[in-house]
Parts: structure tokens; sequence; C-alpha cells
């Protein structure tokens, strides 16, 4: 398996990606007293996407 090396990326991209990393936990957060509260279907899936992007931006899959 080839590990990715994200300097190689372009510049706009990485820091994209900083972005993303910084502001996915607050949103997981959020979201989840959403969902505690307000409970659908929908808050419980986005919930699970953002927890799993969360774990993957952590493990550096992403």
């Amino acid at each position: 398996m080839k590990r990715f090396n994200p300097y190689s990326w372009p510049p706009w991209l990485r820091q994209i990606r900083i972005v993303c990393v910084q502001i996915i936990i607050p949103i997981t957060i959020f979201q989840a007293v959403r969902t505690i509260f307000l409970p659908t279907t929908f808050d419980v899936i986005l919930l699970a996407i953002f927890i799993l992007l969360a774990i993957a931006f952590r493990l550096e899959w992403i």
C-alpha cells in the first residue's frame, strides 16, 4: 500500500485540508448536541459522516 505524501499536493489543496482538520471536531460536537435534542434520520446520518471524517483526518487517511 502506497502512503500518500501531502507535501506533494498543491498549496491550495493543503490549505483546504488544514482548514477541514481544524473545523471538523467543532462541527461534529455541534451536530451531536443537535442530534441529542432533535433526532431525525438525516441528523443521525450526518453525525455518522462527521465522525467518520474526523477519524479519517485524525488517522491521516485523507
